[in-house]
């Protein structure tokens, strides 16, 4: 019998029924919707973890629209034997996903924009015949482009019309709303989208009479943006709340059947380590995005990363403190550590606010809940207070390229510096570790900054080298705690221990790195390699002047 098709990137659920892919059945998602009757319900979830495929799902399931063909796709789920099943094909649906919409200004955006609504109007434009003169005429401004178009009430006006033309109260779906105000903000328009999105969002969601559910999507939960303003009636669902948690990603026993199907010789244990580790709610997760780019390729390595979209992130660690570099090379060291999590935010916030950065790495998937979260004290004020982790080891490799790309130059550097460690070139070494030096202090200031800077170079190491290397940092050893240990997986291989040290003179870099190589010996910092079999250790004292780097060995 014909294989099922793998379903990369396809985020359209008629097709995937239709076309024969394989598709995990999160269809009781619309009997929860259900049952909770929220009239305004935003889901907060990262990239990539099947927002826009249930969107689409809950699309197919409600729209009055092909009815009885919409009701075919779904004969052989989970959901057809509901009685909920009686509110298929009810209602009218607008269906909108904002995530490709972006622009490098306001005046490109809005002309998308008003592209995107023309589009939506066409798509309804049979709904004119019943409407009188005055609603044609607002209409027909939108199809037609015309200049005094009312673009920003044109979703309420939409719904308004679906109302009266069906007399059946309207459903809207608004995938990854925050995505164009994520855009306008790294992009410096923030303020004009902001205004807009305003009235466009809150008009149809909050004082709509024709509304019957509303359903956003979104990364971040930036809901003191007064969006939502005065709007009573929205439900705000994150990774941190238990209800729902388990419609967006994988669960294992998913993952295992999926992989089961296609016949993948695995080791559930190395596919667990990669892409596991989410922890929504109390259901604990897979990213989907990679499980399936893993099944299409066969090949354990980071493919949700690469897609996942990260400028604001990238944004805010240009502005972030030498405390968050140092958390975050204790995250990559695989720690889990404390953080407030406030319960919404601002976008402006974000880069003024260092503990901001935590509440957007949580929520974009590169952070997690930990399982041996603290018991917190209900009566106290700091009740979203979480220990947070790095998820798997795709993220840790993440961090590893991102600041591999961003801070040593590019990941070729990386290669060539670790290659000679390996070959013995320790001229090599020192010339390619003199040049990601200089890249890294176009960012930041070696006088002021030089924690910052060697966190960096750590968690950069981290990444490159995971699965050759173990890479452990101010570990205790012998008589004290050395700067940086490379062991190697293999233990009949050559390990590396470093000691970095800053000189004040030119002339004085020679006696310094000199020193951190006594220091090496002196406090026996291979005590602890050689306890674990390792014989064949490289000790490398490095030391720094502005630009220009020392290195001996021994």
């Amino acid at each position: 019998m014909r294989k099922k098709a793998v379903p990369v990137g396809i985020e359209d659920f008629e097709r995937i029924i239709n076309e024969d892919y394989y598709y995990v059945d999160k269809t009781m998602l619309i009997e929860e919707l259900l049952v909770n009757r929220a009239p305004v319900t935003l889901f907060t979830r990262p990239r990539r973890f099947g927002k826009t495929l249930n969107m689409s799902m809950i699309k197919y399931f409600f729209d009055v629209k092909n009815k009885e063909e919409n009701k075919k796709l779904f004969e052989n789920l989970k959901i057809f034997n509901s009685e909920y099943m009686s509110e298929q094909g009810k209602y009218p649906v607008i269906f909108i996903s904002l995530k490709d919409l972006k622009a490098d200004t306001w005046k490109e955006c809005l002309k998308r924009l008003k592209l995107f609504i023309f589009d939506l109007y066409v798509e309804f434009e049979y709904i004119r015949e019943k409407m009188n003169e005055w609603d044609k005429r607002k209409f027909e401004k939108v199809l037609y482009e015309q200049e005094d178009a009312d673009y920003i009430m044109s979703l309420k006006f939409l719904a308004d019309s679906l109302y009266k033309y069906y007399g059946e109260k309207v459903i809207i779906l608004i995938d990854e709303y925050d995505a164009p105000i994520i855009n306008a903000f790294d992009k410096g328009y923030y303020n004009e989208a902001i205004n807009f999105f305003q009235t466009f969002y809150s008009s149809a969601l909050k004082t709509n009479n024709s509304l019957k559910y509303g359903i956003l999507t979104g990364i971040t939960r930036i809901i003191k943006e007064g969006i939502f303003s005065g709007l009573n009636n929205l439900k705000v669902d994150t990774i941190l709340n238990k209800k729902y948690s388990e419609y967006f990603g994988l669960l294992e026993s998913e993952v295992i059947e999926m992989l089961d199907y296609f016949g993948m010789k695995y080791k559930i244990e190395e596919v667990k380590e990669w892409y596991n580790g989410y922890l929504f709610g109390e259901s604990e997760v897979y990213n989907p995005w990679s499980i399936v780019n893993y099944i299409d390729n066969g090949e354990i390595k980071a493919y949700w990363a690469n897609v996942s979209g990260n400028t604001l992130l990238e944004n805010m660690l240009d502005h972030a403190g030498e405390s968050v570099y140092d958390d975050l090379k204790r995250f990559t060291d695989g720690e889990s550590i404390e953080k407030y999590i406030s319960d919404g935010t601002t976008i402006k916030s974000l880069l003024n606010n260092d503990d901001e950065i935590w509440q957007v790495l949580l929520y974009s998937g590169y952070l997690t809940k930990d399982e041996k979260q603290k018991e917190i004290d209900v009566t106290s004020e700091y009740t979203d207070v979480y220990n947070l982790r790095i998820p798997n080891k795709e993220i840790r490799k993440y961090f590893g390229n991102m600041f591999l790309n961003r801070f040593f130059g590019t990941e070729v550097k990386t290669n060539i510096l670790i290659k000679a460690l390996e070959n013995g070139d320790i001229k090599k070494f020192e010339k390619t570790l003199g040049e990601i030096m200089i890249n890294m202090l176009s960012h930041f200031d070696l006088d002021k900054e030089m924690e910052k800077i060697y966190q960096v170079f750590m968690i950069g190491l981290v990444g490159f080298l995971m699965g050759k290397y173990e890479i452990i940092s101010n570990d205790e050893s012998g008589y004290g705690r050395y700067d940086l240990a490379m062991i190697p997986i293999k233990s009949n291989e050559k390990a590396y221990l470093m000691e970095f040290k800053i000189s004040k003179t030119k002339k004085g870099m020679e006696e310094r790195a000199q020193k951190a190589l006594k220091q090496i010996d002196e406090k026996k910092y291979d005590t602890k390699l050689k306890a674990r079999g390792i014989k064949n250790i490289l000790k490398i004292g490095v030391a720094f002047y502005g630009k220009e780097v020392k290195v001996v060995f021994k």
